[in-house]
């Protein structure tokens, strides 16, 4: 029987409290790197916290990267997964997965690295109701995703940033929805209810 909800097990920091996020609103979902659970579940999340060259090695020794973009089902991307959803990214010059045609690079200026509570501005997109715009969201990341066409949430850290993005199936938050609060809960809820 094929998982509802997969999260992808890589070497990622923040798995686990993706995992523990889903369980508080009623949620089991099955941590597997295994390519045809992953290809047949309902949703999949694709969290991170980490370094791009090595987590994108990572990925693609054991196949993951093809996969990752081939997927028709909704897909969620959390902070690292999120900017590897990207392009390219400054963080080891490493060439990403490409579902965003945009480029991820390093903050110059503001917090570094940008951490704590922000608020997400100029909302668009199936993550969001009208409730969120101005919401606190909790970040953590010294990189960062400019404003693009897929960008569906902003936010500041000196000068303005994708908070979120959006493509086709492909879901994508800077932010941390599994450490946000009621807010982050609500975000995850409208996902799995996609």
């Amino acid at each position: 029987m094929n998982p509802e909800i997969v999260i992808i097990k890589y070497n990622a920091g923040n798995i686990r409290s993706v995992d523990f996020a889903l369980q508080r609103l009623g949620i089991n979902a099955e941590i597997t790197d295994d390519p045809e659970k992953i290809k047949n579940a309902a949703k999949v999340i694709f969290p991170g916290v980490g370094e791009a060259s090595g987590t994108m090695k990572y990925l693609h020794d054991r196949g993951l990267d093809k996969i990752i973009r081939e997927l028709r089902q909704p897909v969620l991307g959390i902070c690292l997964g999120m900017q590897l959803m990207c392009r390219f990214s400054e963080e080891g010059n490493t060439s990403c997965l490409g579902i965003f045609d945009t480029d991820v690079v390093k903050f110059r200026e503001g917090k570094v690295p940008h951490m704590g509570w922000n608020r997400l501005e100029e909302l668009k997109g199936d993550l969001y109701g009208y409730s969120e715009d101005g919401d606190y969201v909790y970040f953590v990341h010294s990189f960062y995703v400019p404003s693009s066409q897929y960008t569906t949430a902003v936010c500041s850290n000196g000068y303005v940033f994708s908070a979120s993005l959006q493509k086709n199936n492909f879901f994508a938050t800077q932010y941390h929805p599994e450490k946000s609060g009621t807010t982050g809960e609500t975000i995850l809820k409208r996902f799995i209810a996609l």
